[in-house]
């Protein structure tokens, strides 16, 4: 099981099976992507191995932002799959963490393979158990049709059965109907819900990992 407790302090997140995939959503400019990182910064401070899939920001940034979170970071933990599709092969490495990169946030055939790929390699390099996040899936939506993202959610939500690993996948709520939420939704175990609070600050709740939705607390 993987204890989240120590990055959100939710008993919903005390006890996450292995293969678990959580959707984070939330308004823009909300924190999700930096919750998302911050979730793997925890278990990467344990040992575990992380994966990062980025529409964003390059694989050398993304490695650079983990250092910093995890001073005493080996970068063989750390798996990043690049879909900026800015070059890059798939040889490519910063220090030994494991890059691929991809065409684009839109070639999920290929994200697929890149992250099987750095899976491998943390295998390999005695990562037993760990955890992924993709940032973000509203990005991948702005280059494909919501049934083929969920389909690519629900098999990567298997791929993480076999390997152990527990996912987190960031949404931007406000960029999408809610026909397309409800979709995207279905695909997961569970939900962090993040908003803006109204004194300032954010509020998260907690949804499907562990019975009753939680109340609303600052974060």
């Amino acid at each position: 099981m993987y204890d989240l407790t120590s990055v959100l302090e939710f008993d919903a997140l005390s006890e996450v099976r292995p293969g678990s995939s959580i959707l984070i959503s939330g308004p823009a400019m909300s924190g999700k992507d930096r919750l998302a990182y911050d979730i793997l910064a925890d278990g990467l401070r344990e040992g575990d191995g992380a994966v990062v899939v980025t529409t964003g920001d390059g694989a050398g940034s993304v490695v650079e932002e983990f250092r910093s979170l995890v001073p005493d970071l080996d970068d063989s933990q750390l798996g990043v799959i690049d879909c900026r599709g800015e070059g890059g092969t798939d040889e490519d490495a910063i220090g030994n963490a494991h890059v691929h990169h991809v065409s684009s946030p839109g070639d999920l055939t290929g994200i697929g393979i890149g992250i099987t790929k750095a899976l491998e390699g943390l295998h390999n390099a005695g990562n037993e158990q760990g955890r992924l996040a993709l940032v973000s899936l509203s990005t991948m939506l702005t280059y494909t049709d919501k049934k083929t993202v969920f389909k690519f959610c629900h098999v990567l939500s298997s791929r993480l059965d076999s390997a152990g690993y527990i996912g987190v996948f960031t949404i931007d709520s406000g960029a999408h109907d809610d026909q397309t939420l409800q979709v995207i939704k279905q695909a997961f175990d569970g939900m962090i819900d993040v908003r803006d609070a109204e004194g300032g600050g954010r509020e998260a709740r907690v949804l499907g990992l562990a019975g009753e939705p939680t109340d609303w607390q600052d974060i």
